[in-house]
């Protein structure tokens, strides 16, 4: 049956759809809400609610919303953090505008846990200095603002949801985006739907699931990252990978996490002999930023002693109550954290580089703006921080909505109203013998621990699936993928989420973002093969 190719028109009959934004996760969903009441489609390849990282977050929004706490004290802990790299007028405009975001969704129904007072009650994280973590049920938030957001969206008849549409290329006419093409069937279907737009917004997600062990969804493979790369955008930070310290190690795809507040409450880090390992490695022990506290694990793991976060003493019995996400976890896998220590393995989970984008969301291509985790603001440098991507997602996403209103009238259209279609049976495509192969050398060669002779050959594999699989919906994966070797080899230091046993140490030279397009990186890449580009020594 050969492919069909659809022109899906807007009720209106005006033949062009005013803003597509491409995700259905946090930073699409918001940025959908602020442009109320212009009309919007969203485009997302999995139901509502489902292949968005957002939905698995744990902790919450980082804010500095308590008493003694400032955006002062929030920008430094993002700065010390993020390595040497951060753009701080970028931290210090999502700090400030935190506050006001919180209050968007607590206007959209998300019930933040509160104090006796009424006041918002916080946590504290790893490498914050102040308790400024806004949660909702202890490790619920994510799931939580997302129903929030979805029944919002539900509501809102602005809106029109496409669930099942995989987009796989950005259409430009001259040097802007005028649209999309997507796929039907989450991808894997038969039929393409064009659709033109003036607005395309990107919130397509992260790249977890190009690692074996990763803590994302299956839809997070850097497809949206690929496509722009495709299109002509320039690319930041892409060696900049995070691994969660603490996923639960029992053989899950993805892997549940156990989110850093139990280490913010007091739980502690072991070996199968029993030792504190993290003590000896850093003056914050366990709250040490992540990409120290998951290199722990990582040589505890790789040595044979393993890794098991210690909860029995810090939350107990009451476990069920305080971290009821964790707890179903853990249960369904026979450990009953409240009296068990929980096995723990350092998994992807958070990317900082992606689509290269300015204070008001724009990416280097007119007509292309981009919001969370498949974008690079510089907020995060070469370590996030923790509990500011969800901050980070809602900030840009409403600052995309504030410069597309500024820009373009709103359009006399007819509101979408019964324009959705929405989809609750999709399933996530299952990786094939090539994602397998590409998920394997990834977090062989570009995980936590990364050498010179492995990412080189890590690089030649990604080449070699690539010259073997011409299909576009994966060419974009294979693209991230190799945008990510390419920086992680050409960046000769040890900088936050990039370690590399040859250069331990960070490089003053090295202390900047990273920047680099599709065309540069298909270069690098044949020079770095063929051995022209000088290796690290």
């Amino acid at each position: 049956m050969s492919e069909q190719l659809s022109f899906l028109r807007p009720i209106s009959g005006t033949g062009t759809d005013d803003v597509v934004i491409v995700g259905g996760g946090l930073a699409g969903l918001f940025c959908a809400l602020k442009l109320a009441p212009r009309p919007v489609t969203v485009l997302t390849a999995a139901s509502l609610g489902k292949g968005a990282s957002s939905a698995w977050a744990q902790a919450g929004i980082a804010a500095a919303v308590s008493p003694g706490d400032t955006v002062e004290k929030h920008v430094a802990d993002t700065l010390e953090a993020g390595a040497g790299i951060v753009d701080e007028k970028i931290a210090r405009l999502m700090a400030s505008e935190a506050a006001d975001r919180i209050s968007d969704l607590l206007g959209f129904g998300v019930p933040f846990d509160r104090d006796l007072e009424g006041k918002l009650a916080v946590s504290r994280e790893a490498a914050h200095s102040e308790k400024r973590i806004v949660r909702v049920r202890g490790d619920m938030a994510g799931r939580a603002i997302m129903e929030a957001l979805i029944t919002a969206v539900r509501n809102t008849s602005s809106i029109r949801v496409l669930e099942g549409y995989a987009v796989q290329e950005i259409l430009k006419q001259g040097k802007s985006v005028s649209g999309v093409i997507a796929r039907d069937e989450a991808g894997s279907g038969q039929n393409k739907i064009k659709l033109d737009a003036k607005a395309v917004v990107l919130a397509a997600g992260g790249v977890g699931h190009l690692y074996s062990v990763t803590t994302n969804p299956s839809e997070a493979r850097g497809s949206g990252v690929g496509m722009a790369a495709r299109a002509g955008a320039v690319m930041a930070d892409m060696e900049f990978v995070q691994f969660h310290p603490t996923a639960i190690d029992v053989g899950k795809d993805p892997s549940p996490l156990a989110t850093e507040a139990l280490r913010g409450h007091g739980a502690t880090l072991h070996n199968s002999s029993g030792e504190r390992f993290m003590v000896a490695l850093h003056e914050d022990a366990e709250l040490a930023p992540r990409d120290i506290v998951a290199r722990g694990i990582f040589e505890q793991v790789k040595t044979g002693k393993g890794a098991f976060l210690d909860c029995t003493k810090s939350v107990g019995e009451s476990f069920a109550d305080e971290f009821p996400t964790v707890h179903g976890y853990c249960m369904e896998s026979g450990i009953d954290p409240s009296t068990e220590l929980i096995p723990v393995v350092p998994a992807a989970h958070y990317f900082m580089g992606g689509i290269l984008t300015d204070a008001s969301g724009r990416s280097t291509l007119d007509g292309l703006w981009a919001c969370g985790e498949v974008t690079s603001t510089g907020a995060h440098g070469a370590n996030r921080l923790a509990s500011n991507s969800l901050l980070e997602a809602v900030v840009f996403a409403a600052r995309i909505a504030e410069d597309i209103s500024e820009l373009m009238p709103a359009p006399k259209l007819i509101p979408w109203s019964t324009g959705s279609l929405p989809h609750d049976d999709l399933e996530a495509p299952e990786d094939t013998e090539a994602m397998t192969l590409l998920r394997h050398t990834m977090s062989a060669e570009f995980g936590v621990v990364r050498d010179p002779k492995g990412m080189l050959e890590g690089l030649k594999t990604i080449l070699d699936i690539e010259e073997a699989n011409k299909l576009q919906r994966f060419e974009n994966v294979l693209i991230t993928a190799k945008l990510i070797a390419v920086s992680a080899l050409i960046r000769k230091e040890s900088r936050g989420g990039h370690f590399r046993t040859d250069l331990p140490d960070e490089n003053p030279e090295f202390a900047h973002r990273s920047y680099l397009t599709l065309e540069a990186a298909n270069k690098m890449a044949l020079d770095l093969v063929d051995g022209s580009m000088v290796e690290a020594g």
